[in-house]
């Protein structure tokens, strides 16, 4: 089994924090891996040396700075009644709706959801905002957020 029933996720509760729930068919589509996949998922596209990204190390490619082609601020729109991701994120990930993305927290807690779906309840993955790093199944293209309210946008190699 890769995933866990949404109801046994730890973190359940920034999908359906009152302030801002997702509605029932999307959190269908919100699918927690279980650790073991998530820790898989991680070796195999994040990091096979670091369990975080507070541990990445020099050589790792978040922590090149080539893999980075700009930083803007996320937590501006996070914080408005905009629901939409910043411009500048939807112009730089063209991605289609249907595309499978991963976000991850760290290397035992991931989510594999869609692009669609992630673009409708950023919201919600970013009440962590502990370095998490979203890419796209088979896609070049990385976001990484941080607490200071700035996403990096880039490629990982």
């Amino acid at each position: 089994m890769s995933y866990l029933p949404l109801d046994e996720y730890n973190r359940k509760w920034i999908f359906t924090h009152q302030s801002m729930p997702v509605d029932d068919e999307l959190l269908s589509l919100i699918k927690p891996f279980t650790q073991a996949k998530s820790a898989q998922v991680w070796n195999d596209f994040i990091s096979a040396n670091s369990p975080t990204a507070d541990h990445f190390g020099s050589k790792e490619w978040p922590m090149k700075q080539s893999s980075w082609s700009n930083e803007i601020d996320w937590q501006h729109r996070w914080d408005s009644d905009n629901e939409a991701l910043p411009d500048e994120v939807l112009e730089f990930i063209d991605w289609a709706d249907d595309v499978t993305v991963y976000f991850c927290y760290e290397k035992y807690n991931l989510i594999e959801t869609s692009w669609g779906t992630f673009k409708k309840t950023w919201k919600n993955f970013l009440f962590y905002d502990d370095l998490p790093i979203l890419i796209g199944k088979k896609k070049a293209q990385a976001l990484w957020f941080n607490s200071k309210g700035k996403v990096k946008l880039g490629s990982r190699s």
